[in-house]
């Protein structure tokens, strides 16, 4: 090439599929991977029901379906989406407050381009790692986050956020992912009410992730962006992909609240819809079976049967993983997803995990820097120990230690045998430095 054109990037690695890489090639070694990286249910072994299949089958037969939607998406799935806001009350939207995008990675990507490069959004810590890398991409540094606490349930500092909005100028937005990936909490109302007083009295817009509001335990809720933002800008992301579950379909979209209000927050939707607009549209397809999948008379039992699944699920992961000496996991409220960290001062550069073939140590040793973070070491050695892929709780940028799970197994005995082991390892990975 005429000279080196290529762009260098962030620097920044999306560990949960850069550890399928790692993972397949201790598959070669002939290790059957667990795989407990990716929120992908349909992967894990869930089936599609059939009364949704049959849904889909009818919409294929509307050749509407084959063909362009308007940019923001199909009108009639944008009215139906405006017209379930509206009846919570609440903050109210019209189908042009809606814009559909290529599932919520691309609504994510969109909406941190559409910022000047000096305008920043802070986030939480941990945090999922599609938001965490498309903010530092836009901006070029270092992010600015407020800690999540894993020995208070996860627990936010509003006191650390509040400061940092107040001493931060270039901080123009907040992001919120409720119910919490990766961490599962969900948050309270008085919490959220709080995060809303900070943005309102330091003139910032919000930004909520809520693909996983729906997915909450024990009959609880947690308030929609829309219930409790009042007159702040901000934005709900959403998503068809984990409810339904369909992440192959790639459907999320954006509701925009109170635009009208704040010049500097409409061009930035502005922006958003323009990025949009030179694309043309999303896909077609899953726009127009969105509203006949949540209105079908079984989608109800159907979720709350998931529902029940992942929260069983989520009981048990707690109570083998606290078998362990060195892991720190709190009771999950929703998701289907679980972090567990290891307690304070555990870990070091020296441990390891008995393996298979010596072959295999050396390729795990080989993938490792020098300074790789001690919860990525154990990571990579639980793989080629046990043929359990999580993910380190480090990439989801938190100087924390730990390893994110998922709830996503159909086998509960499976579950439970891998819970186990995973709690076995934790302390013979940690031990291994004091023989």
């Amino acid at each position: 090439m005429r000279f080196d054109f290529a762009k260098a990037g962030s620097g920044l690695t999306y560990e949960i599929r850069n550890i399928v890489e790692v993972a397949n090639h201790i598959k070669s070694f002939g290790k059957t991977i667990s795989w407990n990286n990716i929120g992908d249910p349909i992967m894990k072994g869930e089936r599609v029901p059939e009364w949704m299949k049959e849904t889909l089958k009818k919409v294929l037969d509307e050749d509407m379906a084959y063909a362009y939607s308007p940019t923001k998406g199909v009108d009639s799935t944008r009215e139906y989406l405006a017209s379930v806001n509206n009846k919570r009350g609440g903050a109210q939207i019209t189908k042009d407050d809606i814009i559909f995008f290529n599932g919520l990675g691309d609504a994510v990507a969109r909406a941190y381009a559409a910022m000047q490069g000096d305008g920043r959004v802070i986030l939480p810590a941990p945090t999922y790692s599609t938001h965490f890398m498309a903010e530092v991409l836009h901006a070029s540094y270092p992010p600015n986050t407020f800690s999540l606490d894993p020995y208070d349930n996860w627990k936010p500092n509003i006191e650390e956020l509040e400061e940092k909005v107040q001493h931060r100028p270039g901080i123009v937005g907040i992001m919120i992912i409720n119910p919490c990936n990766p961490t599962g909490y969900v948050y309270p109302e008085d919490t959220l009410r709080e995060i809303v007083r900070i943005a309102k009295e330091n003139d910032l817009f919000l930004m909520f992730d809520e693909i996983y509001n729906s997915m909450v335990f024990y009959g609880k809720s947690t308030p929609l962006l829309s219930d409790i933002i009042g007159d702040v800008p901000g934005i709900s992301m959403k998503s068809l992909s984990k409810e339904v579950p369909w992440p192959g379909g790639r459907c999320g979209w954006i509701e925009v609240y109170n635009s009208g209000k704040d010049a500097a927050f409409d061009r930035f939707i502005k922006a958003i819809y323009q990025q949009k607009m030179a694309e043309v549209c999303s896909a077609t397809f899953p726009q127009m079976a969105l509203p006949i999948i949540y209105e079908h008379p079984e989608f109800p039992a159907y979720l709350q049967e998931r529902i029940d699944h992942y929260q069983k699920l989520a009981e048990i992961g707690y109570t083998e993983l606290n078998k362990s000496k060195y892991l720190q996991v709190n009771e999950l409220k929703g998701t289907f997803y679980m972090t567990a960290v290891f307690k304070e001062g555990v870990l070091n550069g020296t441990q390891t995990l008995p393996t298979d073939k010596p072959a295999m140590k050396t390729y795990i040793e080989s993938r490792l820097s020098s300074n790789a973070e001690l919860d990525k070491r154990f990571a990579y050695y639980l793989l080629a120990s046990e043929g359990i892929c999580v993910v380190p709780l480090t990439s989801f940028f938190a100087p924390i230690n730990g390893f994110r799970v998922t709830l996503l197994d159909k086998d509960i005995d499976q579950f439970v045998s891998s819970m186990q082991r995973i709690a076995r390892a934790a302390d013979a990975y940690v031990e291994s430095s004091k023989i």
